[in-house]
């Protein structure tokens, strides 16, 4: 009999579970506060729960942690690390520093049905979703996971198709209970999902980031299919509508590609688009992916089309480029190793 496992719970899912085996509620937050605030990987090793009540759990429940299985690191300090899952599947996360700071980019699909046509992790197909559990394992059985800062929702998946389990995860990162961590310090990137975008932003304190990668319907539909079903249009009039507050923010990451969308016509439009949004646009570096036409387009075409959105008002930055000799810059993250098993 396989074991449940307690990571990606909640608190009230704990406190369920304790009430079931008729045990005190409050074990319900000395289990949270195990799992997601110390350096355990047992149950056992829940030294303020009685024995009585360790041996209860561990005859349902697991502790839930899974260790990489394999880690390569960048020239540049990036590591990814793969994870198997369940279903002898794998995903890949990426542990970014970069100073003060240091940034996980956290998957949460095995794979991705959004058909992109610029990502690697596109091309393995969908293969399933994956737990709060899952998500939440990249982060708790990272080596480096004191020396984290930040969470980005934008490895192998698109985190709004796997809505519940990606709300969840975040409920566990940012609760008093949980990791504690600040939601501003947590980022989620969609392609814009429009009816899940909205209750992300509704139930969610953590910053949103839409990948735009085209201000021209057609053109953005022959990149990204999800054009067609939620145009770009709709996502911006929902992100005009919502009102995100002081602190929280919108950002637009745009992949550069050479003579594809890197005009001086295509700035303007986005100036025109973007009109009224506070927003930063990111632009990015397009990796080449193998029996792709894209290539991506020269750096100092990259700072000039910066400066036209700058002097038109878009804040805007190039963003630097990491982990490419590893596979694990933006839009390169998939995993071979089901196939090589």
């Amino acid at each position: 009999m396989s074991l449940e496992p307690l990571l990606g719970k909640t608190l009230t899912e704990l406190q369920q579970i304790v009430t079931n085996l008729g045990l005190p509620k409050f074990a319900g937050k000395q289990i949270a506060q195990w799992l997601y605030q110390k350096d355990i990987t047992e149950i056992e090793q829940m030294t303020n729960l009685s024995k009585v009540a360790r041996e209860k759990l561990s005859q349902n429940y697991c502790f839930g942690t899974s260790a990489h299985s394999k880690v390569d690191t960048s020239v540049d300090g990036t590591k990814k690390y793969l994870y198997p899952t369940s279903n002898d599947n794998f995903i890949e996360s990426a542990y970014i520093p970069d100073k003060e700071r240091a940034t996980l980019c956290v998957s949460s699909q095995v794979g991705c049905k959004m058909g992109c046509l610029f990502c690697m992790t596109a091309r393995m197909g969908f293969n399933g979703h994956l737990s709060a559990g899952d998500i939440i394992n990249q982060v708790r059985s990272l080596p480096e996971r004191q020396n984290l800062t930040n969470i980005v929702y934008m490895g192998m998946g698109e985190p709004l198709d796997n809505l519940e389990q990606v709300l969840k995860s975040i409920e566990i990162f940012t609760a008093d209970w949980g990791f504690a961590m600040s939601p501003r310090r947590i980022t989620l990137s969609t392609i814009g999902i429009i009816p899940a975008m909205k209750e992300f932003l509704e139930r969610s304190q953590a910053h949103l980031a839409v990948s735009l990668h085209s201000p021209f319907e057609q053109e953005r539909k022959q990149m990204m299919p999800i054009e067609s079903v939620y145009s770009f249009k709709q996502v911006l009039e929902v992100i005009r509508d919502f009102d995100f507050g002081l602190q929280r923010r919108v950002s637009f990451e745009y992949i550069m590609f050479d003579g594809v969308n890197d005009s001086s016509k295509h700035a303007m439009e986005l100036v025109k688009v973007l009109k009224g949004i506070k927003c930063r646009m990111n632009l990015i570096k397009f990796h080449p992916i193998p029996d792709s036409p894209l290539k991506g387009t020269p750096f100092n075409k990259m700072v000039e089309f910066e400066q036209i959105l700058k002097k038109n008002g878009v804040m805007t930055t190039i963003r630097s480029s990491r982990g490419e000799d590893i596979f694990a810059a933006c839009g390169l993250l998939s995993t071979k190793e089901k196939s090589k098993k």
